[in-house]
């Protein structure tokens, strides 16, 4: 079952994150808190939105987005952040529902696409994906500035 994330599903959400980080071998980039991750999605003014994915009465997955904008469709669009189903409930159709879900969600507001990132190594994501219909665009090159980066990026501009 595919639905909207509640509060409770937090803590479990934010332990699936830590599994992703650690799948992606990135867990050295991993500073998240729970209480930021709370903010974010259920405070004031939400940066984020969640799906989750039940299989018997407990959350196996999630999809993590927010809303972008395309200048050349003049259209809103989604943002993949995370898509994620524990290992062991994979190749149950749960992803694809996640994303299927994701899909209801842009057709309501008129998205003109939906975007996500895709690790090069990831050869069984990406051959999901193309499964689905998407298309894997190498041309394109994701840029980051981030943490220290973050931090001396508005030192870097003056003249």
């Amino acid at each position: 079952m595919i639905r909207k994330a509640t509060q409770d599903d937090l803590p479990r959400i934010f332990a699936l994150i830590q599994e992703l980080a650690d799948f992606e071998k990135l867990s050295h980039e991993f500073e998240g808190n729970l209480k930021d991750l709370e903010k974010h999605i259920f405070g004031e003014r939400p940066y984020l939105y969640a799906l989750v994915a039940e299989q018997d009465k407990q959350v196996v997955g999630y999809a993590l987005y927010f809303f972008n904008y395309s200048t050349f469709l003049t259209k809103p669009g989604i943002y993949l952040e995370d898509l994620y189903v524990m290992p062991n409930f994979r190749k149950r159709g749960l992803g694809k529902a996640l994303l299927l879900h994701l899909g209801k969600i842009a057709e309501e507001i008129g998205a003109g696409r939906i975007d996500w990132s895709v690790l090069d190594w990831n050869e069984p994501a990406i051959q999901f994906y193309k499964s689905l219909g998407a298309k894997i665009y190498p041309e394109w090159r994701v840029c980051r500035v981030a943490g220290e980066d973050l931090k001396n990026f508005k030192a870097k501009g003056k003249l």
